[in-house]
Protein backbone atom coordinates (compact mmCIF):
# COMPACT_ATOMS: atom_id res chain seq x y z
CA UNK A 1 0.00 0.00 0.00
CA UNK A 2 1.08 3.48 -0.55
CA UNK A 3 -0.19 5.70 2.12
CA UNK A 4 -0.18 9.30 0.79
CA UNK A 5 -0.13 12.50 3.12
CA UNK A 6 -0.88 15.94 1.85
CA UNK A 7 -3.00 18.53 0.62
CA UNK A 8 -6.21 18.68 -0.93
CA UNK A 9 -7.32 22.42 -3.03
CA UNK A 10 -9.18 23.20 -6.00
CA UNK A 11 -7.30 24.44 -8.74
CA UNK A 12 -8.11 27.71 -10.47
CA UNK A 13 -6.24 28.42 -13.70
CA UNK A 14 -5.95 31.02 -16.41
CA UNK A 15 -3.81 30.41 -18.92
CA UNK A 16 -2.19 33.65 -20.69
CA UNK A 17 0.71 34.99 -22.83
CA UNK A 18 2.73 35.69 -19.81
CA UNK A 19 3.56 35.37 -16.35
CA UNK A 20 2.02 38.99 -14.30
CA UNK A 21 4.51 41.10 -12.74
CA UNK A 22 3.84 42.57 -9.05
CA UNK A 23 1.35 44.69 -10.12
CA UNK A 24 0.61 44.16 -13.80
CA UNK A 25 -2.51 43.02 -15.17
CA UNK A 26 -2.21 40.30 -17.99
CA UNK A 27 -5.48 39.61 -19.68
CA UNK A 28 -5.33 36.01 -20.08
CA UNK A 29 -7.13 33.29 -22.45
CA UNK A 30 -8.87 29.88 -21.14
CA UNK A 31 -10.11 29.95 -17.47
CA UNK A 32 -9.59 26.10 -15.81
CA UNK A 33 -11.19 24.55 -12.81
CA UNK A 34 -9.93 21.60 -11.60
CA UNK A 35 -9.36 19.41 -8.11
CA UNK A 36 -5.19 19.54 -7.12
CA UNK A 37 -3.36 20.31 -3.76
CA UNK A 38 0.40 18.18 -3.90
CA UNK A 39 -0.95 15.40 -1.62
CA UNK A 40 -4.10 14.68 -4.04
CA UNK A 41 -2.00 15.13 -6.98
CA UNK A 42 0.10 12.78 -5.98
CA UNK A 43 -2.27 10.28 -4.66
CA UNK A 44 -4.18 10.07 -7.72
CA UNK A 45 -1.02 9.86 -9.96
CA UNK A 46 0.31 6.69 -8.18
CA UNK A 47 -3.79 5.24 -8.14
CA UNK A 48 -3.93 5.70 -12.15
CA UNK A 49 -0.56 4.00 -12.14
CA UNK A 50 -1.69 0.49 -10.93
CA UNK A 51 -0.81 1.77 -7.00
CA UNK A 52 -2.74 0.48 -4.42
CA UNK A 53 -3.49 4.03 -2.16
CA UNK A 54 -4.69 5.58 0.59
CA UNK A 55 -4.85 9.33 0.85
CA UNK A 56 -4.95 10.81 4.67
CA UNK A 57 -5.82 14.97 4.01
CA UNK A 58 -7.98 17.73 5.53
CA UNK A 59 -10.85 19.02 3.24
CA UNK A 60 -14.09 21.33 4.07
CA UNK A 61 -17.48 20.95 4.65
CA UNK A 62 -17.96 22.62 1.70
CA UNK A 63 -18.82 21.56 -2.31
CA UNK A 64 -15.09 21.57 -3.25
CA UNK A 65 -14.81 18.92 -0.63
CA UNK A 66 -17.27 16.97 -1.31
CA UNK A 67 -16.19 16.93 -5.18
CA UNK A 68 -12.92 15.81 -3.80
CA UNK A 69 -13.96 12.94 -2.03
CA UNK A 70 -16.28 12.25 -4.94
CA UNK A 71 -13.41 12.28 -7.07
CA UNK A 72 -11.14 10.12 -4.86
CA UNK A 73 -13.89 6.85 -4.90
CA UNK A 74 -13.78 7.20 -8.99
CA UNK A 75 -10.29 7.11 -9.04
CA UNK A 76 -10.20 4.31 -6.46
CA UNK A 77 -8.21 5.56 -3.38
CA UNK A 78 -8.68 4.87 -0.22
CA UNK A 79 -10.69 7.16 1.46
CA UNK A 80 -11.20 6.19 4.95
CA UNK A 81 -8.80 8.60 6.64
CA UNK A 82 -10.00 11.68 5.11
CA UNK A 83 -10.88 14.26 7.53
CA UNK A 84 -13.81 16.94 6.92
CA UNK A 85 -12.84 20.17 8.69
CA UNK A 86 -16.62 21.59 10.35
CA UNK A 87 -14.82 25.16 10.32
CA UNK A 88 -12.49 25.63 7.43
CA UNK A 89 -13.10 26.08 3.72
CA UNK A 90 -11.67 23.26 1.36
CA UNK A 91 -7.57 24.69 -0.16
CA UNK A 92 -7.85 26.32 -2.97
CA UNK A 93 -5.26 27.58 -5.38
CA UNK A 94 -4.51 30.37 -7.83
CA UNK A 95 -2.44 29.00 -11.00
CA UNK A 96 -1.05 31.62 -13.88
CA UNK A 97 0.27 29.42 -17.10
CA UNK A 98 2.39 30.93 -19.86
CA UNK A 99 2.90 30.12 -23.30
CA UNK A 100 5.69 28.43 -22.59
CA UNK A 101 4.51 26.30 -19.80
CA UNK A 102 5.61 27.78 -16.66
CA UNK A 103 3.90 28.88 -13.78
CA UNK A 104 3.14 30.77 -10.98
CA UNK A 105 0.86 30.01 -7.35
CA UNK A 106 -0.56 31.03 -4.64
CA UNK A 107 -2.36 29.04 -2.07
CA UNK A 108 -4.88 29.20 0.28
CA UNK A 109 -4.74 26.26 2.62
CA UNK A 110 -7.74 26.15 4.46
CA UNK A 111 -8.59 22.96 5.94
CA UNK A 112 -5.83 21.68 4.71
CA UNK A 113 -3.75 24.13 7.61
CA UNK A 114 -5.72 22.02 10.27
CA UNK A 115 -4.22 18.37 9.41
CA UNK A 116 -3.16 17.27 13.08
CA UNK A 117 -1.08 14.30 14.43
CA UNK A 118 -3.62 12.50 15.71
CA UNK A 119 -5.62 12.33 12.78
CA UNK A 120 -2.69 11.02 10.93
CA UNK A 121 -1.75 8.57 13.35
CA UNK A 122 -5.67 6.81 12.77
CA UNK A 123 -4.01 5.46 9.32
CA UNK A 124 -1.00 4.44 10.51
CA UNK A 125 -1.79 1.29 12.34
CA UNK A 126 -1.30 -1.44 10.24
CA UNK A 127 1.77 0.26 8.47
CA UNK A 128 4.46 -2.59 7.21
CA UNK A 129 7.90 -2.35 5.85
CA UNK A 130 6.11 -3.55 2.48
CA UNK A 131 4.18 -0.28 2.63
CA UNK A 132 5.60 3.43 1.36
CA UNK A 133 5.37 6.59 2.53
CA UNK A 134 4.81 9.81 0.57
CA UNK A 135 4.13 13.26 1.88
CA UNK A 136 4.86 17.01 1.06
CA UNK A 137 5.07 20.28 2.79
CA UNK A 138 1.76 21.50 2.07
CA UNK A 139 0.19 20.54 5.73
CA UNK A 140 1.65 21.94 9.40
CA UNK A 141 5.08 20.96 9.52
CA UNK A 142 4.71 19.47 12.79
CA UNK A 143 2.24 16.92 11.41
CA UNK A 144 4.61 16.05 8.56
CA UNK A 145 7.78 15.31 10.95
CA UNK A 146 5.25 13.34 12.66
CA UNK A 147 4.10 11.04 9.74
CA UNK A 148 7.82 10.58 8.67
CA UNK A 149 8.89 9.71 12.19
CA UNK A 150 5.98 7.32 12.75
CA UNK A 151 6.53 5.69 9.66
CA UNK A 152 10.34 5.19 10.10
CA UNK A 153 9.75 3.22 13.28
CA UNK A 154 8.16 1.14 11.66
CA UNK A 155 10.70 0.78 8.92
CA UNK A 156 8.54 1.94 6.13
CA UNK A 157 10.69 3.61 2.95
CA UNK A 158 9.45 7.34 3.36
CA UNK A 159 9.64 9.83 0.38
CA UNK A 160 9.83 13.07 0.59
CA UNK A 161 8.69 15.92 -1.84
CA UNK A 162 9.68 18.67 0.10
CA UNK A 163 7.45 21.63 -1.65
CA UNK A 164 7.07 24.16 -0.96
CA UNK A 165 10.52 24.23 0.09
CA UNK A 166 11.14 25.28 3.80
CA UNK A 167 14.36 23.89 6.13
CA UNK A 168 14.66 20.61 7.42
CA UNK A 169 16.67 19.52 10.53
CA UNK A 170 18.56 16.87 10.48
CA UNK A 171 16.79 14.83 13.11
CA UNK A 172 14.03 14.71 10.44
CA UNK A 173 16.43 13.80 6.75
CA UNK A 174 17.91 10.99 8.51
CA UNK A 175 13.97 9.34 8.60
CA UNK A 176 14.24 9.31 4.48
CA UNK A 177 14.71 6.62 2.20
CA UNK A 178 14.56 9.38 -0.54
CA UNK A 179 14.17 12.93 -0.79
CA UNK A 180 13.02 14.34 -4.18
CA UNK A 181 13.52 18.42 -4.51
CA UNK A 182 13.64 20.37 -7.32
CA UNK A 183 16.36 22.47 -7.92
CA UNK A 184 15.33 25.40 -5.96
CA UNK A 185 14.28 23.56 -3.20
CA UNK A 186 17.25 21.83 -3.18
CA UNK A 187 19.38 25.30 -2.99
CA UNK A 188 17.41 25.84 -0.14
CA UNK A 189 18.24 22.90 1.70
CA UNK A 190 21.87 22.74 0.82
CA UNK A 191 23.12 26.55 -0.04
CA UNK A 192 24.06 24.81 -3.84
CA UNK A 193 22.69 26.64 -6.55
CA UNK A 194 21.89 23.53 -8.94
CA UNK A 195 22.98 24.87 -12.41
CA UNK A 196 24.80 21.48 -13.81
CA UNK A 197 25.40 18.27 -12.98
CA UNK A 198 28.47 19.29 -10.75
CA UNK A 199 26.90 21.24 -8.85
CA UNK A 200 23.88 18.71 -8.36
CA UNK A 201 25.79 16.41 -7.28
CA UNK A 202 27.27 18.55 -4.54
CA UNK A 203 23.68 19.40 -3.42
CA UNK A 204 23.17 15.66 -3.26
CA UNK A 205 25.87 14.72 -1.18
CA UNK A 206 25.30 16.74 1.16
CA UNK A 207 21.63 16.00 1.81
CA UNK A 208 22.91 12.23 1.88
CA UNK A 209 26.12 13.47 4.63
CA UNK A 210 22.74 15.39 6.71
CA UNK A 211 21.07 11.41 6.74
CA UNK A 212 19.08 10.95 3.73
CA UNK A 213 19.74 7.38 1.98
CA UNK A 214 18.76 8.96 -1.37
CA UNK A 215 18.21 12.23 -3.09
CA UNK A 216 16.64 12.40 -6.50
CA UNK A 217 16.97 16.13 -7.85
CA UNK A 218 13.91 16.89 -10.50
CA UNK A 219 15.42 19.10 -13.62
CA UNK A 220 11.96 19.92 -15.27
CA UNK A 221 12.95 19.07 -19.06
CA UNK A 222 16.32 17.80 -18.94
CA UNK A 223 14.78 14.76 -16.38
CA UNK A 224 16.53 14.03 -12.58
CA UNK A 225 19.53 13.95 -11.45
CA UNK A 226 19.88 10.16 -9.11
CA UNK A 227 22.29 10.45 -6.11
CA UNK A 228 23.01 7.18 -4.13
CA UNK A 229 25.76 5.11 -2.74
CA UNK A 230 28.52 8.24 -3.41
CA UNK A 231 27.08 8.20 -6.95
CA UNK A 232 25.29 9.67 -9.42
CA UNK A 233 23.38 9.32 -12.31
CA UNK A 234 21.66 11.95 -14.55
CA UNK A 235 18.11 9.99 -16.31
CA UNK A 236 16.65 12.18 -19.25
CA UNK A 237 13.28 12.97 -19.74
CA UNK A 238 11.65 12.39 -23.47
CA UNK A 239 11.51 15.63 -24.75
CA UNK A 240 8.31 16.86 -25.63
CA UNK A 241 6.48 20.46 -26.02
CA UNK A 242 5.70 21.53 -22.68
CA UNK A 243 1.64 23.64 -22.17
CA UNK A 244 1.57 23.47 -18.55
CA UNK A 245 3.88 22.45 -16.00
CA UNK A 246 1.80 22.51 -13.05
CA UNK A 247 1.53 19.09 -11.81
CA UNK A 248 4.61 17.35 -13.35
CA UNK A 249 6.43 17.17 -9.94
CA UNK A 250 3.50 15.68 -8.74
CA UNK A 251 3.08 13.05 -11.67
CA UNK A 252 6.61 12.26 -11.01
CA UNK A 253 6.73 11.13 -7.24
CA UNK A 254 3.36 9.65 -7.24
CA UNK A 255 5.34 7.36 -10.39
CA UNK A 256 8.47 7.08 -8.17
CA UNK A 257 6.23 5.68 -5.39
CA UNK A 258 4.11 3.19 -7.58
CA UNK A 259 7.84 1.69 -9.39
CA UNK A 260 9.33 1.37 -5.90
CA UNK A 261 6.25 -0.50 -4.65
CA UNK A 262 6.53 -2.71 -7.70
CA UNK A 263 10.31 -3.33 -7.03
CA UNK A 264 12.22 -1.10 -9.52
CA UNK A 265 15.64 -0.38 -9.15
CA UNK A 266 15.72 3.02 -8.17
CA UNK A 267 17.45 4.17 -12.04
CA UNK A 268 14.51 2.52 -13.52
CA UNK A 269 12.06 3.50 -11.23
CA UNK A 270 13.34 7.45 -11.65
CA UNK A 271 13.08 7.07 -15.81
CA UNK A 272 9.64 6.18 -15.26
CA UNK A 273 8.64 8.94 -13.07
CA UNK A 274 10.07 11.00 -15.88
CA UNK A 275 7.95 9.35 -18.44
CA UNK A 276 4.78 9.65 -16.71
CA UNK A 277 6.09 13.55 -15.90
CA UNK A 278 7.04 14.39 -19.58
CA UNK A 279 3.57 13.14 -20.51
CA UNK A 280 1.40 15.51 -17.61
CA UNK A 281 3.21 18.84 -18.89
CA UNK A 282 1.56 18.38 -22.45
CA UNK A 283 -1.72 18.48 -21.06
CA UNK A 284 -2.99 21.63 -19.38
CA UNK A 285 -4.44 21.35 -15.36
CA UNK A 286 -3.17 19.13 -12.74
CA UNK A 287 -5.25 16.15 -12.03
CA UNK A 288 -6.60 16.65 -15.61
CA UNK A 289 -3.26 16.27 -16.96
CA UNK A 290 -2.11 13.18 -14.69
CA UNK A 291 -1.42 9.93 -17.65
CA UNK A 292 -3.26 6.66 -17.15
CA UNK A 293 -0.68 3.43 -16.96
CA UNK A 294 -1.15 2.28 -20.18
CA UNK A 295 -0.28 5.49 -22.01
CA UNK A 296 3.21 5.33 -19.90
CA UNK A 297 3.59 2.14 -20.90
CA UNK A 298 3.40 3.10 -24.73
CA UNK A 299 6.43 5.38 -24.47
CA UNK A 300 9.36 3.65 -25.02
CA UNK A 301 12.18 4.30 -22.46
CA UNK A 302 15.01 5.99 -22.24
CA UNK A 303 18.26 4.51 -21.33
CA UNK A 304 21.16 7.13 -21.64
CA UNK A 305 21.85 7.66 -18.35
CA UNK A 306 25.00 9.67 -17.59
CA UNK A 307 27.14 8.37 -14.38
CA UNK A 308 28.96 11.00 -12.62
CA UNK A 309 30.81 8.36 -10.17
CA UNK A 310 32.19 9.72 -6.87
CA UNK A 311 31.08 13.25 -6.96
Amino acid sequence: MIYVVGSSNTDMVVKSDKLPMPGETVMGGNFLMNPGGKGANQALSASRLGGKVSFICKVGNDLFGKQALQQFKREMIRTDFIVTDPHLPSGVALINVDTDGENCISVAPGANSSLRPSEVILAFDDLTPEDILLIQLEIPLDTVIFSIKAAFEKNVKVILNPAPAQNLSDDVLKCLYLITPNETEAELLTGIRVVNDETAGQAAAILVARGCQNVIITLGSKGAFLFTENEGKVIPAPAVTAVDTTAAGDCFNGALAVALSEGMPLDEAVAFACKVAAISVTRMGAQSSIPLRKEVDQLPLLNNFNPLSNL
